[in-house]
């Protein structure tokens, strides 16, 4: 995840709302029905929205697009195929905050065992209270404190938050999947001379790791981003220079690339390469196709560069090889960059982006977004429907039809 541009950009609602009834426009004239807390944005509404009295975006960081001046957390509907995601009585909630601290950051993944979704708070990144000389740290919540809060129809939810005591092999973690074998399935940064891994850690006091991979021919990676199973049983990771750009790792000693690794037998293998800073990564249930974010328009301590990649890249996966094949534009995104990515069971794309969490259908349509106003770098999609975002100082639940992944552990 980059962390210059965490959860704490300046929401500006733009007036493309008076543009619309000048125009004749009216972005809730809809063929259908939609559900509560949801808008419906014609996207022929905002085709032409020159005019004397508008103004127009000139920041992707610091401006959001919100022409119905909606208050978040809602469903920003672009197109009626996002109803399928949603279905008849979605909601979305915050259910967990601490305005202190950015425990809410990245590597989210759901165990079904003991109905907990673990985390990882923000590495080197603002209110992270992490940094050269200090881990960020795993943390966890029980869906069912949240399913007992819904249900007690609290005006505000706060649930609780439990850390683990991890040991010292275990630095910066910053993308997870699983479950795998039954652990966690975790990627760390590193810290200083301490070097990037991938490592499991039992889901279960007391929380016992086991390190598969720190090293590429002798040499450390740069800081691992993120990491997902392939149907295969492969292992695929990203590698980007974000420690370097947040001052907690050395100089990077790698392209930012993406690896394979094969748990079987421990070879490591480059599978793609050419990118600016690739981040999140997932692929489709059959595993053909494979998705790579490059966020490389942010950059820590270098700042922001809107000319730069913030997009999602499709790739055909080699049946064979599993080398990426066929690069494409999958989606560029409009507000901050695409960090975290998953897939759910039809093929819809999510991605952790600067104002929530944006969704595409297979073909790259963007058709809906769940609006909080605010940077989520990833989510996990569960199998019942419910999707978890993770954003910085803040967890929301949003309880919906689509429903993930099953996890892959052989």
């Amino acid at each position: 995840m980059p962390k210059s541009m965490c959860a704490f950009a300046f929401v500006v609602f733009l007036p493309y709302w008076a543009a619309f009834h000048a125009f004749g426009g009216n972005a809730q004239d809809t063929s259908f029905e939609l559900p509560s807390d949801s808008v419906f944005v014609d996207p022929r509404l905002f085709a032409v929205i020159g005019g004397s009295n508008i103004t127009f975006r000139e920041s992707s960081f610091s401006t959001f697009f919100n022409p119905t001046s909606t208050a978040p957390p809602f469903f920003q509907i672009f197109d009626s195929a996002f109803l399928t995601i949603l279905g008849p009585n979605p909601s979305i909630r915050e259910v967990a905050s601490n305005s202190t601290f950015a425990f809410a950051h990245e590597a989210p993944v759901y165990v079904s065992d003991t109905n907990e979704v673990f985390f990882a708070s923000n590495d080197g990144g603002p209110l992270g209270m992490s940094d050269l000389n200090h881990s960020n740290v795993i943390g966890k919540i029980n869906l069912t404190d949240v399913d007992t809060a819904l249900a007690a129809n609290d005006s505000v939810i706060n649930v609780p938050v439990m850390f683990l005591d991890l040991p010292k092999t275990i630095q910066m973690t910053n993308g997870g999947t699983g479950p795998y074998k039954s652990s966690l399935l975790l990627v760390t940064s590193g810290r200083g001379s301490l070097p990037p891994s991938i490592a499991l850690v039992n889901p279960k006091a007391p929380n016992n790791v086991t390190v598969l991979l720190d090293n590429f021919f002798g040499r450390q990676f740069n800081s691992l981003n993120d990491i997902k199973v392939h149907p295969s049983g492969k292992l695929f990771f990203t590698d980007s220079e974000y420690g370097f750009l947040n001052h907690f790792r050395p100089n990077p000693l790698f392209p930012n690339q993406v690896y394979r690794l094969d748990p079987e037998t421990g070879s490591v293998r480059v599978v793609a390469t050419d990118f600016d800073k690739c981040n999140g990564i997932a692929f489709t249930a059959d595993g053909n196709i494979a998705y790579i974010s490059d966020t490389g328009a942010t950059s820590g301590f270098l700042g922001n560069n809107q000319t730069e990649p913030a997009t999602i890249y499709a790739f055909d996966v080699d049946p064979r090889t599993h080398m990426f094949k066929n690069r494409r534009v999958f989606a560029y995104v409009d507000a901050g960059v695409p960090d975290g990515i998953q897939v759910d069971i039809q093929g819809n794309v999510y991605s952790g982006c600067g104002d929530g969490v944006q969704v595409w259908s297979d073909e790259g349509t963007l058709i809906g977004k769940f609006f909080l106003g605010t940077t989520s770098a990833n989510m996990v999609l569960t199998t019942d429907g419910r999707l978890v975002i993770m954003a910085e100082t803040k967890i929301f639940v949003a309880e919906i039809a689509a429903k993930g992944i099953p996890p892959i552990s052989p």
